[in-house]
């Protein structure tokens, strides 16, 4: 029989929550809040740590001396939300409602604990901003600065997955393995997205040899899973017939 401790998972959602406000909220007392969340982080991690001898206070010091380019990056993401959907109205805005920032702010998080090899909490981290905003992220996947998702919800991104800078990404994409098996563990899987692509809504990209060239557009209900050079419009073209309806 397996028994796994399930207060894990709401302790690591509840200091999810705090550490994502503690970046931009205006009114926390700063030294105290990461007081909280260290005491916070070493609760989950001394039930995660396979050494139960050792206390995770480096991993958190490393963590910390990582949040100011965290904090940089987060803010280059929502400037490019900001510059290019012509619905956002504020930073403020960005900050407090889009589904894709919260989505990417709990990633870039989680992909520094994933970094630094803590069990089990990145994905349950990732899990928790799955259900927040529609958006699956692995932690693992690497993505660069700035980085737009716009309406969020439906949107995969695979372990192996690497992101350049300057993307845009709608809701519905998948970027994929081609395909599934066990022994592809610690392989690359998923594909590599060049700068300055956008990938329109309900496209698939799949397998870990695929790579979109940079300053490439995406169209939406895509199905790609060889190379894309750079500089190239990839879209699908439907078949659409329309007959006249007689009313009796």
């Amino acid at each position: 029989a397996y028994f796994v401790d399930y207060t894990l998972k709401k302790k690591t959602e509840a200091f999810t929550d705090k550490i994502f406000h503690s970046l931009f909220c205006s009114s926390l007392e700063l030294e105290s809040t990461f007081n909280a969340l260290e005491k916070e982080f070493l609760e989950i991690t001394d039930i995660v740590c396979i050494n139960k001898h050792n206390s995770c206070k480096k991993e958190w010091y490393t963590f910390l001396q990582n949040l100011p380019e965290i904090l940089k990056k987060l803010n280059k993401d929502a400037e490019f939300m900001a510059d290019n959907d012509p619905a956002a109205n504020s930073i403020e805005e960005i900050f407090l409602s889009y589904p894709g920032f919260i989505a990417i702010a709990i990633y870039r998080i989680s992909h520094e604990f994933y970094k630094i090899k803590i069990p089990l909490v990145p994905r349950l981290m990732s899990e928790y901003a799955h259900f927040l905003s529609g958006v699956d992220i692995n932690p693992g996947a690497t993505i660069g600065s700035p980085f737009f998702i716009d309406h969020a919800t439906g949107i995969v991104i695979g372990e192996t997955t690497v992101i350049k800078d300057y993307v845009k990404i709608y809701q519905g994409v998948t970027l994929g393995a081609l395909q599934v098996s066990k022994d592809m563990q610690h392989k690359k899987r998923h594909p590599t997205i060049e700068s300055n692509v956008t990938i329109y809504s309900n496209t698939t990209i799949l397998g870990g040899d695929t790579i979109i060239g940079s300053n490439s557009t995406i169209g939406g209900n895509v199905w790609i899973t060889d190379s894309v050079p750079k500089n190239s419009l990839v879209y699908h073209q439907p078949v659409i017939k329309t007959k006249p309806i007689k009313y009796k």
